[in-house]
């Protein structure tokens, strides 16, 4: 699994406060085309909501834990089977301990920021919070980090998300308006309504 190859370009953020109707969410989206699941460890029993996920969908399934910010978390998350780790800043400890072999998609805003992160050996970063510069703040980002795989994360929505991928993101991070209320135990059929409206405003922004 790479960071920067994410199916549908597309990172679905998942926080609930029910963790059954979490899990039903990871897997829905699995079900509906949405593969890359990052589980917040501030959702209610984050790490059993990732075992029984990994469970669910075997070891290959692009599963990973968000919120990571120590490194203990980071370990508790890699033994309940998350595949990679989300920061929402720099996080130099990570490079410490069993956990460090996990891709790590790593927050950063600034230029420093973002030089830090690389420099703990960030797989990507995560561009956070997107909303503060807009798609234009990730453009001139690019200029002087060319090759830093960016995945911009915040206030992205279905109007925004092909923004960002035509300023240079690899994939964007999306929570509240793919998710909704479903991780809190609100409507599946909703979270597949939406689904797969998001799937096809990302596969036409790709494609064009």
């Amino acid at each position: 699994m790479k960071l920067t190859e994410l199916p549908h370009r597309t990172l679905a953020i998942v926080r609930g406060n029910d963790r059954n109707a979490a899990l039903r969410t990871v897997i829905t989206l699995a079900e509906e085309g949405i593969t890359a699941t990052e589980v917040s460890l501030t959702t209610a029993d984050a790490l059993w909501v990732i075992e029984q996920a990994r469970r669910e969908l075997g070891p290959d399934a692009t599963l990973g834990a968000g919120t990571v910010v120590t490194t203990e978390d980071a370990e508790r998350a890699a033994d309940a089977g998350a595949g990679f780790l989300v920061t929402p800043g720099v996080l130099p400890d990570l490079r410490n301990g069993p956990a460090h072999a996990l891709p790590v998609l790593m927050g950063a805003l600034t230029p420093s920021e973002i030089i830090s992160a690389v420099g703990c050996g960030a797989h990507a970063i995560k561009l956070f919070p997107a909303s503060l510069g807009g798609p234009g703040h990730l453009t001139a980002l690019r200029a002087p980090f060319p090759t830093v795989p960016f995945v911009p994360v915040g206030g992205i929505d279905a109007a925004t998300a092909p923004l960002y991928l035509a300023a240079g993101a690899v994939a964007v991070g999306v929570g509240s308006p793919l998710i909704g209320d479903a991780a809190n135990g609100g409507d599946l059929a909703a979270l597949r309504t939406r689904t797969a409206q998001w799937r096809t405003a990302l596969t036409e922004a790709v494609a064009g």
